[in-house]
């Protein structure tokens, strides 16, 4: 048995990032992108498509422990892991690992801000750092995504696409007119004026 598979078929594998994940928990967000621990595989983790995370498909019920995970996950190449000093074990993410659940109008410096609250309780001002996306889908609607850190992107829930849909706004754009969304100063399109109506 390599050390990947003795390290999943542990009890102790999840117990072990939970006590790594609870001492650095008194920080900022760890640097976990300065980490570069050994791989130790999977031990059964994964993210729902509505953020809901399961143990060995048994989902967590201790939102502070949800909350302690996403503290420690990045977004590798091939891969989404928890990750901490000394040890980084897979995640499966069925689509995004966070969900962009409420929405909040502000204004910094005359700018607009939507600020979007995660399901973990993170606000995140979209903008240049945090950029929105909307992807197509093979059926012509949208899915939104906001960026939160890293590779780490949030799924925002329809309830919130309805609410841009309310606020957006026209624009001509390298002379199209587009429908889309201001914060941050920056304008994020959603989609052409031609397209809307089958949305």
């Amino acid at each position: 048995m390599n050390r990947q598979q003795a390290f999943a078929s542990q009890a102790g594998g999840l117990a072990s990032l939970t006590r790594a994940a609870t001492v650095l928990q008194n920080r900022a967000l760890p640097p976990v992108d300065q980490w570069d621990p050994p791989f130790c595989g999977d031990i059964g983790l994964r993210i729902a498509r509505n953020g809901t995370w399961f143990y060995r498909d048994s989902a967590i019920q201790r939102p502070a422990l949800v909350r302690l995970f996403s503290t420690i996950l990045r977004r590798d190449p091939d891969r989404h892991v928890l990750v901490t000093p000394v040890e980084k074990v897979h995640v499966e993410v069925e689509d995004a690992p966070f969900v962009a659940v409420e929405l909040a109008k502000k204004a910094s410096s005359g700018a607009a801000i939507l600020a979007f609250r995660t399901n973990v309780d993170d606000w995140v001002d979209a903008g240049a750092d945090h950029p929105l996306r909307f992807d197509r889908q093979k059926d012509g609607g949208l899915k939104p995504y906001l960026k939160v850190r890293g590779g780490l992107w949030a799924l925002l829930s329809r309830p919130l696409l309805y609410e841009l849909a309310e606020i957006g706004e026209m624009r001509e754009i390298q002379g199209v007119r587009v429908f889309g969304i201001e914060s941050g100063g920056l304008f994020f399109p959603m989609a052409n004026a031609n397209e809307i109506e089958e949305l």
